[in-house]
């Protein structure tokens, strides 16, 4: 794509950056074919090369992001299909992450989107904030149907559609190692997750305990990986976050080092091992965050470096495997969960157009409902056609989305490993799927 910034315009970085993204997109169209939003809508400004073109007008012209671009922007996922499928290389990622700051420095938005991003960006990294706003969700929950005829509160009344109605218990400290020691790692704790399903690393604590692997919880400064804010255009928040991690971590590697930075959130590890390129441009942090972000490693990347046992446990349950976009497209991860799976026992099957997006994304099923429902929808459709007693993933959100759509027990990836190798059976399988499918199994294979 031909461009034509000035050299003043380029002497800024991120511009230049910018630039030499735009020029790597041919017009050649192929993301169009995996965008969950053009699939939807079919608005070719609602595609990849559609939003390309908006952007790329903005910067060169250097003007403020007006009502078309943001609605364009804001409607992008950030669920990097494009980037799959792209035969050039572009960037997508970098490029829609500098529109979003650009907006959000240029761009005044109606007061009540305001207010709910500013209410995202104070309650959501924070865990006690977070708890207690879903504590309070019950009280706003009759009056959702209210809020989602009101113009500009359909995003209060997602948000309290999503809200769980009762909160998991933390579950008790794991027992020490019992084995010889081979290795140490960090788990990021995470902000939402740490909320919604605790159950999730306490099974990762488990199973790495029982594989002989320390592991180093809540290290001083540790918090929000800061990808929801980074989503929302707030880089300097989200720059803050990076930088305590990266402080906290780099203490962790420098006294007891690290084997690796490990993550049970995908939506989170994409940010993490972004971290080199988001502070590139910090002198104090570009050596220590590219650090960083080389140990950062999702929970299935960093068990399939480790010699597994034969599974004590043989569930036999028949999974379907939804790979979150945030793994597949984000980092690349797509054999790893599903070896691990299969190794374990269980019987795992590929829902249709796996590669679209469940509409979570982070804070975009509430800012956008309409559309994270129908991609919801979409998606729930595909993975009940595959016949499976449940849904593993590997992302908290997605999680979440899948389970407000169906009745199918939707567990992380992690639990069920952790169950096969030892562990207690994951809270949200009930014990009638559990039965009913070992009883199928056991009568094939008397068939």
């Amino acid at each position: 794509m031909q461009t034509n910034f000035t050299p003043e315009q380029l002497s800024d970085p991120h511009v230049a950056e910018a630039e030499s993204i735009l020029r790597k997109c041919v017009h050649c169209g192929f993301c169009t074919a995996t965008c969950p939003t053009y699939v939807t809508l079919g608005n070719e400004l609602d595609s990849p090369r559609g939003r390309i073109y908006l952007i790329k007008d903005m910067l060169e012209n250097g003007r403020p992001a007006d009502r078309e671009i943001v609605t364009h922007i804001d409607r992008c996922l950030s669920c990097l299909a494009c980037m799959t499928t792209c035969p050039s290389g572009v960037n997508y990622m970098h490029l829609v992450d500098h529109a979003r700051a650009h907006i959000e420095k240029t761009y005044r938005r109606p007061v009540l989107d305001r207010l709910m991003r500013s209410v995202l960006a104070q309650i959501l990294p924070y865990p006690s904030r977070f708890r207690a706003a879903l504590k309070l969700a019950r009280f706003g929950r009759p009056f959702a149907g209210l809020f989602r005829n009101l113009p500009g509160m359909k995003p209060v009344a997602a948000m309290l559609d999503l809200a769980p109605r009762t909160l998991p218990r933390k579950p008790e400290d794991s027992q020490p190692l019992s084995v010889e020691k081979r290795g140490r790692v960090a788990l990021l704790t995470g902000c939402a997750q740490s909320v919604l399903d605790p159950g999730i690393n306490a099974a990762t604590v488990r199973l790495l305990a029982r594989l002989g692997v320390e592991v180093v919880q809540n290290p001083e400064g540790e918090g929000c990986c800061g990808a929801l804010v980074h989503h929302m255009g707030r880089e300097e928040d989200a720059l803050a976050a990076a930088r305590r991690n990266v402080d906290a971590w780099t203490r962790e590697i420098e006294t007891g080092g690290l084997d690796a930075i490990v993550i049970t959130a995908s939506g989170c590890g994409t940010t993490i091992k972004d971290y080199g390129h988001m502070l590139r441009l910090d002198p104090a942090y570009a050596e220590k965050a590219a650090r960083v972000a080389a140990l950062a490693r999702d929970i299935t990347e960093y068990l399939e470096t480790l010699s597994l046992p034969e599974p004590i446990v043989e569930p036999g349950l028949t999974v379907a495997y939804h790979s979150a976009c945030s793994m597949q497209h984000g980092q690349k991860i797509s054999r790893e969960p599903r070896a691990l799976l299969r190794r374990a026992g269980f019987v795992v099957r590929e829902p249709r157009e796996g590669h679209l997006c469940c509409g979570s994304a982070g804070t975009y099923n509430i800012l956008q409902p309409e559309i994270a429902t129908r991609l919801r929808d979409r998606k729930v459709r595909n993975i009940e056609a595959t016949g499976a007693a449940l849904v593993a993933t590997g992302n908290i959100g997605c999680m979440t989305q899948i389970g407000s759509g169906t009745g199918m027990p939707v567990v992380h990836t992690v639990e069920l490993l952790d169950w096969a190798y030892g562990g207690p059976k994951p809270a949200a399988l009930p014990d009638a799927i559990v039965s009913r499918e070992q009883r199928g199994a056991a009568l094939t294979a008397a068939e």
